[in-house]
C-alpha cells in the first residue's frame, strides 16, 4: 500500500517530494515541534520514511553536498507524475521512477531515477552491514562502515591504488590498473575539484561515498569516467549517491523487438558498432560484459542505441595492463558482500576473450531484432552470421570476422529519413553514415 499524505499537506509545492527526499539525506534523526498534529506528524515521519528506504546509504548524512542533492533541492529534478490528488509517493519497489530534468527552470526533458540494487537487496546489504558489527538488525550504516579496516586505509590513501579495491565485486574492479584507478579520482564528479589523481582534496565523506559507490554499482563511476559527450556509448550522468541515480530517460531495446526491418536493421548495426568500440579504442581500454540482457541497452528519442546499465562491464588496460583483484578470496570484506554472496566469484581476467561480449550479444540480443524479418537471401545470410557469431567454440578471429560480415549485411538495409535523427541528414550526404 503508497503511503499517502493528507489535505494538511496539501498546500505543498509540487516540488515537495524532492525536497523532501534531500532533506531526508540530512540525517538520521528526524523530529518535529511538539505543537505539531498528530496525524501531520505520522504521516510526514511515514513519508520520511520511504524516502530513507528509497536512498539506502542516504538514510544517514552521507550524501549532502552532493550534486544529486542539490538538484533535488533546487528542484531542477522534479517527480511530478509520482502526485495525485493527495499526493501520493511512488511505490518503493520499482528499479527506476520517470522524472524531468531543467537547469534553467525553462526546458525540461525527461530523466529517469534509477535503483542501483532492488529494494530486497537494499535490506539484505543493510543487515550484513549491521551484523558485520554485531550490532542489531537496524543500525548506522555509516558509522559502521567508517570503522571497517578498508575505509581506514582508504582514509590514510593520498592515491586510489589496486590494493585499495581489492576483493569488491564489481567487474570495473576485476582487473584494475593504476591508471584506470587514477581516471577513476580525476574525474569523480562529487568533489570539490575534480581533476587530480590525487585525493588530497577527498574529505573523509567524499571517500566514503567513492568507495561505496563502487562497492555496491560502478554504473555511475563508469558514467563519469567514460562520458557520452566525448563518444563513449553511455548517458549522460546528472548525479547520483548511495543507491540511486539520476541519468538521461530513454526506451528500452525490447521495445523494438517488433520494430520495421530498417529500424531493427539500423539498431543492430549499431549494437555491432557499440561493441567494436569497447573492444577498440583510442584510450587502449578492453571492455566486455560478463552478461547480457535487453535491460542494458536503451534508445534515445533521436534513435541512438547506447549502453543504459552498465553494471556488467569490466575493463582490463591493454596499455599499462591490469593487477587481478582478487586471489583465493583474500581482501573479502562486507564492502564485498554488499550486493552478493561473500562467496561469489568473477572469473580471472585472463580468461576474458575477444568474442566474449559479441558470443552474448549475438546469442540473446540480435535474433530477437533480425531473425525472420527478411525476405531470403538476405535473411539467410543474417541467420548464418548469427549462427557463427554466437558460437562459442569457435576462436576469436572466426567470431570477430563473422561479426563483420553481419555488419555489411545489415549496412545497405537501413535507410536515411527522419525517425534517424541522430545520423539524418548526414546520411543524405555522406555514406558514412
Amino acid at each position: 500500500m503508497e503511503p499517502q499524505l493528507g489535505p494538511e499537506a496539501a498546500a505543498l509545492r509540487p516540488g515537495w517530494l524532492a525536497l523532501l527526499l534531500w532533506v531526508s539525506a540530512l540525517s538520521c534523526s528526524f523530529s518535529l515541534p511538539a505543537s505539531s498534529p498528530s496525524s501531520l506528524v505520522s504521516q510526514v515521519r511515514t513519508s520520511y520514511n520511504f524516502g530513507r528506504t528509497f536512498l539506502g546509504l542516504d538514510k544517514c548524512n552521507a550524501c549532502i553536498g552532493t550534486s544529486i542533492c542539490k538538484k533535488f533541492f533546487k528542484e531542477e529534478i522534479r517527480s511530478d507524475s509520482w502526485l495525485a490528488s493527495h499526493l501520493g509517493l511512488p511505490p518503493d519497489f520499482l528499479l527506476s521512477y520517470p522524472a524531468n530534468y531543467s537547469d534553467d527552470s525553462k526546458i525540461w526533458r525527461p530523466v529517469e531515477i534509477f535503483r542501483l540494487v532492488s529494494n530486497y537487496q537494499n535490506e539484505i546489504s543493510d543487515r550484513r552491514i549491521c551484523a558485520s558489527a554485531s550490532a542489531p538488525r537496524t543500525c548506522s550504516i555509516e558509522r559502521v562502515l567508517r570503522k571497517t579496516e578498508r575505509f581506514q586505509k582508504w582514509l590514510q590513501a593520498k592515491r586510489l591504488t589496486p590494493d585499495l579495491v581489492q576483493g569488491l565485486a564489481s567487474p570495473l574492479l576485476r582487473c584494475p590498473s593504476q591508471r584506470l584507478l587514477d581516471r577513476v579520482v580525476r574525474r569523480y564528479a562529487e568533489v570539490a575539484d575534480a581533476g587530480s589523481i590525487f585525493m588530497d582534496h577527498f574529505t573523509d565523506r567524499d571517500k566514503l561515498r567513492l568507495l561505496y559507490t563502487l562497492a555496491v554499482n560502478s554504473h555511475p563511476i563508469l558514467l563519469q569516467i567514460f562520458p557520452g559527450a566525448e563518444g563513449w556509448p553511455l548517458p549522460q550522468y546528472l548525479g547520483s549517491c548511495g543507491r540511486f541515480l539520476v541519468s538521461t530517460s530513454t526506451r528500452l531495446l525490447q521495445e523494438f523487438y517488433g520494430a520495421p526491418p530498417d529500424q531493427a536493421a539500423d539498431l543492430a548495426y549499431q549494437l555491432l558498432g557499440v561493441l567494436e568500440s569497447l573492444r577498440s579504442n583510442d584510450l587502449n581500454y578492453f571492455f566486455y560484459f560478463t552478461h547480457i540482457d535487453a535491460g542494458m541497452f536503451g534508445v534515445f528519442n533521436n534513435g541512438h542505441l547506447f549502453i543504459r546499465d552498465a553494471s556488467a562491464v569490466g575493463v582490463i588496460d591493454k596499455q599499462e595492463g591490469s593487477q587481478e583483484a582478487t586471489r583465493a578470496g583474500e581482501n573479502k570484506d562486507i564492502f564485498s558482500c554488499l550486493v552478493s554472496g561473500c562467496q561469489a566469484q568473477l572469473p580471472s581476467c585472463d580468461s576474458v576473450s575477444e568474442k566474449q561480449s559479441l558470443v552474448l550479444v549475438c546469442q540473446k540480443l540480435l535474433p530477437r531484432l533480425l531473425q525472420g524479418r527478411f525476405a531470403s537471401p538476405v535473411q539467410d545470410d543474417i541467420d548464418s552470421a548469427l549462427a557463427q557469431c554466437g558460437d562459442s567454440t569457435r576462436p576469436d578471429p572466426e567470431v570477430l570476422g563473422a561479426a563483420s560480415w553481419l555488419k555489411d549485411i545489415l549496412r545497405p538495409l537501413r535507410t536515411c529519413d527522419s525517425r534517424f535523427a541522430y545520423r539524418y541528414p548526414d546520411c543524405k550526404y555522406n555514406d558514412k553514415f
